[in-house]
Formats: C-alpha cells, sequence, structure tokens
C-alpha cells in the first residue's frame, strides 16, 4: 500500500534553510561548478552545520514521538542540487538526527510542481524565485531570512508565530486599508465582524498545527498530565479593536483555537517577538521583517499587492531582511 500523505502535516524545503551553506555557495559562485563538485565530494562525509530552519524542523519532527506507528509529521527535502552533490546534505541529515528520510533532487529545476503531489502545507526556501514561482501556482511558501539568532537549546517547546493578513488569510481587508485608508478599513472589519475572513496561503498548515494540538491534548489526558504539550501558536498582527473580533471569529469558524494573540495597532512586532521568541515568525510585509530577522528566524510570504512590485530580480536592497546563500544547482 502507498504511503499516504493526505492526513500529515507535510513540510517542503530546500537545504539552504536547513543547513549553513555559506562556504558551499562561495565555492560555487568564485570557483565554478567543476570545482563545486569536487569540493562537496571531498566533504561529503564532514556535515553542515544548522541552519536557520533548523531549530523549527527538528522540534516540529520530535511531535512524531506522539504516533511512531503512524508519524502525523512528514519533512521532506526539495533540492536544487542533483542526487551526487546533495549527498553530503542526506548525511548531514543522518548525522544530526533528523527524521527525513523522502528527498527530491531536481538539478535546478523549480521545486514548486511537487507540492500538491506531496501535499505540502508549507515550503520553506532561501531561493526568493522558488518560493514566487509557488506562490504564483497558489500553493503555500515563504522565504526564509538569515537570522543571527538560533535557538539551539534542549528546550522542548516549540513556538509558531504568524502575521494574520495575506498569511493566514488573503489580503482583501489589507487592500482595503491601502487603498482607502484606515477608517475605511475599521468600518469594513467592524461591518463583517462576524464573517470568517477568506483563507489563505498558510491556513491549511495552522488547521493541520492545530491538529497536532490535539493529539498532543489527548496525550496529556491520556497520560493525567505526565505529557505537556509542545506546540505554542501566536497571532501578532498590527490589527486592534474593532478589527480584533475578525480574526476570533475567523479562527472559530476553522476549529482553531490559538494560545495567544497580540493585536498591536502600529506597535512594532519585533518588541513583542523579542519576548516569545518564536522559533520562525511568518509575515507578508517586509517592513516588519527586517527588523525581526535580526532576532529570530523569520520568513516572508510575498503574496498579495504589497508584495507586487517585490518580483523575482528585484535588487538586494529592495528584499525583507538578510538573505541566506541559496542552494546551488549545477
Amino acid at each position: 500500500m502507498a504511503y499516504d500523505l493526505s492526513e500529515r502535516l507535510v513540510i517542503g524545503l530546500a537545504s539552504s534553510v536547513l543547513f549553513d551553506l555559506e562556504e558551499s555557495d562561495r565555492v560555487f559562485r568564485e570557483q565554478g561548478e567543476a570545482s563545486y563538485r569536487i569540493y562537496q565530494r571531498d566533504n561529503e562525509n564532514k556535515p553542515l552545520s544548522t541552519g536557520v530552519a533548523f531549530p523549527f524542523i527538528k522540534r516540529l519532527l520530535s511531535l512524531n514521538e506522539l504516533s511512531p506507528n503512524n508519524p502525523p509529521i512528514e519533512v521532506v527535502l526539495l533540492s536544487r542540487n542533483d542526487p551526487e552533490t546533495g549527498l553530503r546534505v542526506m548525511k548531514s541529515i543522518e548525522h544530526h538526527e533528523l527524521g527525513i528520510t523522502r528527498a527530491i533532487f531536481l538539478q535546478g529545476r523549480y521545486p514548486h510542481r511537487f507540492i500538491p503531489a506531496l501535499n505540502i502545507s508549507l515550503f520553506l526556501s532561501a531561493n526568493r524565485q522558488d518560493v514566487d514561482q509557488a506562490i504564483l501556482a497558489g500553493h503555500p511558501a515563504g522565504q526564509v531570512l538569515s537570522s543571527g539568532d538560533l535557538d539551539l537549546t534542549d528546550e522542548e517547546e516549540l513556538r509558531i508565530a504568524f502575521d494574520f493578513d495575506g498569511v493566514l488569510v488573503t489580503d482583501e481587508s489589507e487592500t482595503i486599508y491601502q487603498q482607502q485608508g484606515i477608517e475605511a478599513f475599521r468600518e469594513y472589519e467592524r461591518a463583517n465582524a462576524q464573517v470568517p475572513a477568506e483563507a489563505g496561503l498558510l491556513a491549511i498548515f495552522l488547521r493541520k498545527l492545530a491538529h497536532i494540538q490535539m493529539l498532543e491534548k489527548q496525550r496529556e489526558e491520556e497520560t493525567q498530565g505526565a505529557y505537556r504539550p509542545k506546540v505554542r501558536v501566536s497571532i501578532v498582527t498590527a490589527r486592534n479593536a474593532p478589527a480584533h473580533e475578525r480574526v476570533i471569529h475567523t479562527m472559530r469558524s476553522w476549529g482553531v483555537t490559538v494560545n495567544e494573540a497580540y493585536f498591536l495597532g502600529g506597535i512594532a512586532k519585533e518588541h513583542v517577538l523579542g519576548i516569545i521568541k518564536p522559533h520562525i515568525f511568518f509575515d507578508d510585509q517586509a517592513s516588519h521583517l527586517s527588523a525581526t530577522s535580526d532576532i529570530l528566524p523569520s520568513v516572508h510570504v510575498p503574496f498579495g499587492q504589497l508584495n507586487q512590485g517585490l518580483v523575482s530580480g528585484e535588487k538586494e536592497a529592495t528584499r525583507p531582511g538578510h538573505s541566506l546563500p541559496e542552494e546551488n544547482s549545477p
């Protein structure tokens, strides 16, 4: 019987977000493809150092202990390398004892084509072009930005934070704010407070996280409190009253209860995020991520009208935060 992914939380990711590829990228850029191949072969048994998304992925995979015989989480490597140059990544995965056994090596081809086939709820890459292609096709994706703060402690809790508009829901309301101003936005949200917002790119990811939280709650009850839930989900949004009510009704309609919500009304998000310290934060606005990526792993979801001017091939100065070295594709 085929291995069924439909009921699992599936993450697809490039090796550029899982490991530090700075040295490999330098060899490729400065010395070319032939030297890059030799370098990767010579260092095949030298494990790569951990990258920005490593703490998030490691903690996420640890949740498979909830059901070892039928793991609820699957992580699939979607690599622009070919199988030979990608072998070092697979050996590094084994070295770091990550439960990742499935991989696709594409030798430079776009990975977004495989997102529906693998039931992927979230695709992460440092390659902006790959993320753009995925989002243009309507798939959930984000560009992981460089960060100087990696939580490699033994703490088991997994904290995930989301912006609301343009990430969990569409940018319908955000568009009204941008085109008509704050008062029109508030009036629209007041009139539609009871109407769930339309699901955005990361809505399915959140719903599947909620299912994992349900499994954790069941384990907690079965063990009479000996098991302590690990997943903690926050919404950190620039909305405030009266626009907060629609957020709550939207979550309720999805059957999702988040642990924390921060309705900041224009207060800089990094002030709050620096306290709650999520292992990953998703936002669609570059202006927010320029500050957060300095203090925690941040992901740009380049969706909607706010990002229409940020196309692949743009100048580096217009990108949010700091870019990671991209995966090479000889």
